[in-house]
């Protein structure tokens, strides 16, 4: 069934469903910190694979760690995710205008199917989507749990959908990651914000019927 779909839209969630960026490299450096006892740099374009584990795995990388990578990893996702749930307690996470009314409308669409492919790890994504009042529990989601590189969570990302090759992929991201990886994969890619100079772009995502036209579906 899903092969007769025409068309596969694929979201990242931090900048692009939810404005969680500032809280979100926080809590990250952070934990990062509190585990192995030193800085990480957050210029995140000076790493190869922009996501939680390969951003983490080049950080020990550059440090010399060889050991237990594994072990490491797995410590400091589970206290960035602490300090993630700590922050949303207090503070809950604010949805991209529009976010919520587009998935909605998307999902209503019997000829569009949907997927989320995230950098950051699967239970931070969860948090964060729920805490702003996003429901995603029906879309397939990758993240960085499987995969360090975007490229690769992108191409589960379609897997989990069932959508073959083919059929026209349209990705909504916010960062030039995201360009880059869909000009490699072959996917559009919707810029959204402002973080640099893309067309197509939007502002936000509360003009649906001019985003169904961006990506061909008016």
């Amino acid at each position: 069934m899903n092969d007769r779909l025409p068309h596969h839209v694929m979201f990242d969630i931090d900048g692009t469903l939810i404005n969680s960026t500032g809280f979100d490299t926080e809590c990250f450096t952070h934990a990062v910190y509190e585990e192995l006892g030193h800085e990480v740099d957050s210029n995140w374009e000076s790493y190869k694979h922009v996501s939680d584990s390969g951003i983490l795995i080049e950080h020990l990388q550059r440090h010399g760690i060889t050991g237990d990578t594994q072990h490491i990893l797995g410590n400091v996702k589970r206290r960035f995710v602490a300090l993630v749930q700590q922050h949303l307690s207090q503070h809950p996470a604010q949805e991209i205008a529009g976010a919520s009314q587009l998935i909605n409308h998307l999902m209503a669409l019997p000829q569009v199917q949907l997927s989320i492919a995230t950098g950051g790890w699967r239970d931070s994504a969860m948090l964060k989507l729920k805490s702003a009042g996003i429901d995603a529990g029906d879309i397939p989601l990758a993240s960085s749990d499987q995969h360090p590189a975007r490229i690769d969570i992108m191409k589960q990302a379609q897997q989990m959908t069932g959508v073959s090759t083919p059929h026209q992929t349209t990705y909504f991201g916010d960062g030039e990651w995201d360009r880059q990886a869909c000009s490699d994969i072959g996917f559009d890619f919707v810029l959204v914000g402002n973080a640099f100079t893309h067309d197509p772009s939007v502002a936000d995502l509360t003009d649906i019927q001019h985003i169904l036209s961006v990506i061909g579906l008016a």
